[in-house]
């Protein structure tokens, strides 16, 4: 599998040349978890062009389209895979955060989350602190997920991490933000328990999460 190759394929909106790749890497017998982080570097490096305002948001809606056809291919080699336990491991609300309308990211890591065994409900993008938590509340989440491409999400981060504090809940929630752009310095910032820049190990981290407390 020339991983490059379908990097570039996906980064420059090439949908058929990329899909084809897929499809030819799939019978060739390639490992569909590595397709998606192929396919994930690359949504990282169109979000930084977007940033960049090298492309702007009719790539952005090409980059989902290429995504949920690529997942329509990868999706069912991921579900032919060893079954997990059938008990749900936990329950996860995932959202991307208020002013942020990017739900590339989010999307692979709800539909790996469901396919690791986890109960998620996945509450859309630019959404606001308030429902976010209302939202957790209601439907019993253990981890609180945020997703956010650009900068602009760090600070619609924190404000869900304070409200927490707020409203006396911050322990009740572990809270993982994810988006290529997270780091350390500014997990620190946003005070989330973690960040991740890759679906796979989001989804360990909360696999070791929920096992602590089982």
């Amino acid at each position: 599998m020339d991983i490059q190759l379908l990097k570039e394929a996906v980064v420059e909106m090439q949908e058929e040349k990329a899909l084809s790749l897929t499809k030819q890497y799939i019978e060739e017998g390639a490992d569909p978890v590595s397709l998606f982080q192929v396919y994930q570097d690359a949504l990282v490096e169109i979000g930084k062009r977007y940033e960049q305002e090298i492309y702007f948001i009719p790539e952005l809606m090409m980059a989902g389209e290429i995504m949920n056809a690529a997942s329509e291919l990868i999706k069912p080699l991921l579900a032919e895979g060893p079954e997990e336990a059938k008990n749900k491991k936990g329950k996860v609300l995932i959202a991307t955060v208020q002013g942020d309308i990017h739900d590339i990211g989010k999307n692979i890591v709800t539909m790996m989350m469901d396919l690791n065994g986890f109960e998620v409900k996945d509450i859309g993008v630019d959404v606001s602190k308030d429902r976010i938590i209302a939202e957790a509340e209601a439907f019993g989440a253990d981890i609180i997920g945020l997703s956010g491409l650009l900068t602009l999400a760090f600070d619609p981060m924190k404000e869900v991490v304070e409200e927490l504090k707020v409203q006396g809940l911050r322990d009740k929630y572990k809270v993982l933000i994810g988006g290529g752009q997270m780091d350390e310095n500014i997990c620190s910032y946003t005070g989330a328990d973690a960040f991740t820049t890759d679906a796979i190990a989001g989804i360990n981290m909360c696999k070791a999460w929920m096992e602590r407390v089982s």
